[in-house]
């Protein structure tokens, strides 16, 4: 039995990060896992009280938010499993999860990385994930399979190639890592996973899903409206992800199609929801792309509230 290590990130978020471990302990019966938390800086320090509580966790606490990306890449370099199961802290887990993965994983030496079904928690009969097609290069869109369907079962018998994985969600192999690398830290949250599914295709290994694996999670349809925050790193990254991975004529035409069309669409919905700061940072989100290497850690952007 091959050892799991589940992977989570907290911060600023210690409930609902207790609310998962509970999840896991309430559920799970695969025997060989291990449980990382990795607190990415958050203002109070969780880890001296959660020692206590939860003795078989192992937690790391960073002094500084990594995002996303960094904040995984730490827990997986201390993880001691041979599959690192990647989930978000506001997820809680299904009765055999663990187990329905590692089979796939342990039986199919092409897959490198799968993702079960996400569905909402607020309402349990909602598709947030079965799936996605991949980024169309000229425009770096692509589509969620199945978000926002009503679940009546028909991805229940879905197993197979997607895409890419969820970043919600996502069992990925030990090996795989090591030959594909781990999420490009310069992204901090947004494209990361994509990005890394991109290198994971590129290096011989298949995404996979399975649609009868369930997992919930808390976040909503509707987490509609942007923060400045949010609204920055969109933009920087959807640009980043095609210098990562675009063919240049691909690159190229998606710069224009930027430029003419996102663009102008985006200042357009600024003035009529009345968001002018977003104007400005827009234009820093493509400032930085163009005075900045594609491998640049230096983000652009000041830290301080992101989970």
């Amino acid at each position: 039995m091959k050892k799991v290590s589940v992977v989570t990130i907290n911060f600023n978020q210690d409930k609902i990060t207790e609310e998962l471990l509970i999840s896991i302990a309430a559920t799970n019966t695969y025997e060989n896992l291990e449980v990382i938390v990795v607190d990415n800086g958050s203002t109070v320090n969780p880890i001296p009280l959660w020692t206590g509580k939860y003795p078989d966790v192992k937690f790391i606490r960073s002094e500084s938010n990594l995002g996303f990306s960094g904040g995984n890449n730490i827990g997986i370099a201390q993880a001691t499993g041979e599959y690192y199961f990647l989930v978000n802290n506001d997820t809680e887990f299904s009765p055999g999860l663990v187990q329905k993965l590692v089979d796939i994983l342990d039986t199919h030496p092409h897959v490198g990385i799968i993702s079960p079904k996400l569905v909402y928690d607020f309402d349990r009969s909602i598709i947030q994930y079965v799936g996605f097609t991949q980024v169309d290069y000229y425009t770096c869109r692509n589509r969620a399979v199945g978000k926002n369907e009503k679940d009546v079962g028909q991805y229940d018998n879905l197993l197979g190639q997607t895409g890419y994985c969820h970043g919600g969600a996502m069992m990925v192999k030990k090996e795989t890592c090591e030959k594909a690398g781990l999420m490009a830290d310069n992204f901090f949250i947004y494209y990361e996973e994509v990005d890394w599914g991109e290198r994971i295709n590129r290096s011989g290994y298949q995404a996979w899903v399975r649609g009868d694996a369930v997992i919930y999670h808390k976040e909503s349809m509707t987490v509609g409206k942007n923060s400045a925050f949010k609204e920055y790193f969109m933009n920087r990254n959807r640009i980043l992800f095609i210098r990562h991975n675009a063919p240049a004529f691909k690159a190229f035409v998606f710069y224009i199609y930027f430029v003419l069309m996102v663009v102008p669409r985006n200042l357009l919905r600024y003035v009529k929801e009345k968001k002018y700061n977003f104007i400005n940072i827009l234009f820093r989100a493509i400032w930085w792309n163009m005075t900045h290497s594609k491998h640049s850690t230096e983000l652009g952007f000041t830290i301080n509230k992101v989970s």
